[in-house]
């Protein structure tokens, strides 16, 4: 169970928690941080953890705002990606001091992670691999338009003020609105049209659980940062690991490997089998497997 691994963390006068499994074979002594994506819960990566436990130790730590952290604004800091990247370098001086480690972002953890190596390269010698689960790089990365781009970012800054954030968390996000919002709106409409009734239900409740998890204001702060996104300013000589969704709703796989490239020394690419950007919310160890396909497996079984 994720509750048997899950501790307090507390960071820069911030409350969270962090999920530590050791690896469940002797001869592998990775060390693995995992930084999870933007939509956030430990427990939600609970199978993919399961996973990567055959590689090292894993340790997966909250980010402030999300999972029940506490957010930036607690401290009086803006919840920006240089912020984070200042958190999650702290982070890793103070857990892993002479360690090498291996990175593995998802999403916009894997944003975090690029951020952090830039503005810190002397941790670059820390790390042996950098793997992006579904991640991204720059603004141009999204499907979206610059029409659509243009609308979510003005959304997404009307969302994260005070008074709408506060209609948002106490109006909208409970198990009724979002199941109309899943069932009839965007990407998920489709896939949760394909899903047995049942387990929609079941799938709800656990986005309520994820969306009540994170602060609303530091959701959409951090959203309307990243549509105008620029990772590709400075180089890090280290390799990249990407995996891709085959079927990602929200990036276009060739343009994120031109945008790797250009700033990491090695780029190697391999595709999960995904009917969207991320497995279901729900998948346990078996599900979830599809994020760490043969290749990588075969990389993370390599000494550091």
């Amino acid at each position: 169970m994720a509750a048997d691994h899950i501790r307090p963390l507390n960071m820069n006068g911030l409350a969270g928690r962090m999920l530590q499994a050791s690896s469940t074979k002797k001869t592998a002594k990775k060390e693995l941080l995992v930084l999870y994506g933007h939509h956030a819960l430990l427990e939600r990566w609970w199978g993919l953890v399961q996973n990567l436990q055959d590689y090292g130790n894993v340790t997966m730590p909250d980010l402030p705002g999300f999972g029940g952290m506490d957010s930036f604004e607690r401290i009086g800091q803006k919840p920006t990606i240089d912020a984070y990247a200042d958190y999650l370098a702290a982070f890793v001086k103070l857990t892993y001091r002479r360690k090498r480690i291996t990175i593995i972002g998802i999403s916009f953890g894997f944003v975090v992670a690029t951020r952090m190596l830039q503005k810190y390269p002397e941790l670059a010698r820390k790390v042996d691999l950098v793997v992006s689960m579904a991640g991204f790089m720059h603004k141009d990365d999204f499907v979206f338009t610059p029409l659509r781009r243009s609308v979510f970012r003005r959304a997404s800054w009307l969302f994260a003020r005070k008074p709408v954030a506060w209609l948002i968390r106490y109006g909208g996000l409970n198990k009724t609105m979002l199941s109309l919002l899943y069932a009839n709106i965007g990407p998920g409409k489709r896939r949760y049209a394909e899903i047995e009734p049942m387990v929609f239900s079941a799938t709800m409740e656990f986005e309520v659980r994820l969306w009540q998890s994170n602060d609303v204001r530091t959701h959409w702060m951090t959203t309307h940062e990243f549509l105008d996104l620029d990772n590709c300013t400075d180089k890090i000589d280290l390799p990249v690991w990407h995996v891709a969704a085959s079927h990602d709703q929200y990036f276009k796989n060739e343009y994120v490997a031109q945008h790797m490239q250009v700033v990491f020394s090695n780029y190697h690419r391999s595709t999960m089998k995904s009917n969207a950007h991320m497995p279901s919310i729900l998948g346990d160890k078996k599900e979830m497997s599809v994020m760490v396909p043969g290749p990588l497996k075969r990389a993370l079984r390599k000494k550091a």
